[in-house]
């Protein structure tokens, strides 16, 4: 009986110091923005699982569209457009309860994305720090374009 505590102790403050060690998206460092995308004015928001309209989308994903396009809509540097050929940058997100993810790539050019962020709990409705760090990198390249 001592040892099954000893264990669960141990496990419980493996499980702390983890979700301690976890970095925060609000905190993180900003990965640099592609200057590429400086003169961007319009942007579409989808999952890599398909956009928010697709019945099979999980609810996780849908929320994260809707809360980034709500914050984009908010920042107003942006306009968001409904099809990914009215684009110039397209958002990818996913909304996982283990990590949210973000990633923005060139609307002409799909190969890889440009610039990417993670962190848990990134992309919850009305607190988008992974958002918040999008804006911060797009607004440095438009100051500062290379």
């Amino acid at each position: 009986m001592k040892r099954f505590s000893l264990v669960a102790i141990s496990l419980i403050v493996m499980a702390a110091m983890s979700a301690w060690a976890a970095p925060n998206p609000s905190t993180a460092k900003v990965p640099a923005f592609p200057g590429t995308l400086a003169n961007a004015r319009y942007v579409y928001v989808a999952s890599y699982d398909g956009d928010q309209f697709d019945p099979n989308l999980f609810y996780e994903d849908r929320d994260a569209i809707n809360a980034v396009q709500n914050a984009i809509q908010n920042w107003g540097k942006l306009i968001i457009v409904y099809q990914p050929s009215q684009a110039d940058i397209i958002i990818l997100v996913t909304g996982r309860p283990s990590e949210d993810l973000l990633a923005v790539y060139d609307a002409h050019e799909h190969s890889s994305f440009l610039w990417r962020v993670m962190g848990r709990g990134g992309l919850q409705a009305g607190e988008t720090p992974l958002v918040t760090q999008f804006e911060k990198g797009f607004e440095g390249v438009q100051h500062n374009p290379r």
